[in-house]
């Protein structure tokens, strides 16, 4: 239910693939905003928690799942908020579902792990980061996603069950409502609703269009590969004010109402993914100036027909 698995499922209902989304939450509102009544009736929905073991191995054996994209998981500043609830969601979580798959007789499956494993810009002292890069998390996020990927690595040197691990940065389309990086697709929306709005953050990024990146883990999720390999995601790297001018582009009238404060995330701004292509092979790109245009006219299509939480762009 979260923005990259709708945007996954999206994918997977236009290619006439059977998909059920397992999630606690039971409000499809990312759903609708990209999806008709008639395409979110081909999804069946289980609900259930990460972390209720039980409840994950009965929903995987009942559904006849062949392949698990595994995105759930609690942003950085929900594992700030309760660090306990964010290891049980991300971490147990993370465990739960690669023993679900064991059981389950699926040897292969794709996760999220995220740039947060990475330090702060100056602990790099040349960038860009390669996928190998030295891991120094200063997040419980971070720290949680760096376990997961030692999780991987295990169940594949212990029970011979592969994945891929995929680290995006800074996502952006409908359905990014919340995280410490949503504040651009929430300006975004802001330009297609005729409202002003000040970006959280400035500086520079990789930056990463939703649904690019659910077809990635999509082919991460059905690739034959061995092993656990851990993927820094591709994308662009952008200044805030590309965004903001591609912003303006997209919607004319929105020109000066969209800021954006000067200082940059923390992180380091660009990462080495030529393995990607190796290990998935050709993968989707979408140009920024392409992803804003996309992402506001379908902001604007659900503001018109009454499909979108308006509240959850403020």
């Amino acid at each position: 239910m979260g923005c990259i698995g709708a945007w996954v499922v999206r994918n997977l209902v236009n290619g006439n693939t059977p998909v059920t989304v397992f999630d606690l939450d039971t409000n499809p509102h990312r759903l609708r905003l990209m999806m008709s009544n008639e395409a979110l009736a081909q999804v069946k929905f289980v609900s259930g928690d990460i972390t209720d073991y039980a409840v994950l191995e009965r929903a995987l054996r009942d559904c006849g799942a062949s392949h698990i994209v595994h995105l759930a998981g609690l942003q950085v500043p929900f594992c700030r908020a309760d660090p306990a609830l964010g290891a049980r969601v991300n971490v147990v979580g993370t465990v739960n579902m690669f023993e679900a798959a064991k059981r389950a007789g699926i040897k292969h499956l794709s996760y999220a792990s995220s740039i947060g494993v990475f330090g702060f810009s100056e602990e790099y002292p040349s960038e860009p980061i390669k996928h190998e890069g030295r891991p120094i998390p200063h997040s419980h996020y971070g720290v949680y996603k760096l376990a997961n990927e030692g999780t991987a690595s295990v169940y594949w040197a212990d029970e011979g069950i592969s994945s891929v691990g995929l680290r995006p940065y800074v996502v952006y389309g409908p359905g990014r409502d919340q995280g410490m990086t949503s504040t651009p697709t929430k300006a975004m929306f802001a330009a297609a609703a005729g409202k002003p709005y000040h970006i959280s953050y400035g500086g520079r990024f990789h930056m990463q269009h939703a649904d690019d990146t659910a077809q990635a883990f999509i082919r991460a999720a059905t690739v034959a590969h061995k092993g656990a390999p851990v993927l820094n995601l591709h994308g662009s790297v952008v200044h805030q004010r590309e965004v903001v001018a591609a912003i303006e582009a997209a919607v004319p009238s929105a020109a000066g109402t969209i800021t954006f404060d000067p200082k940059p995330l923390p992180l380091p701004e660009e990462f080495v993914d030529e393995r990607l292509a190796e290990i998935l092979g050709p993968l989707p790109y979408t140009p920024l100036d392409q992803g804003v245009a996309h992402t506001i006219e379908i902001f604007q299509r659900a503001i018109a027909n009454d499909r979108v939480d308006v509240k959850r762009y403020a």
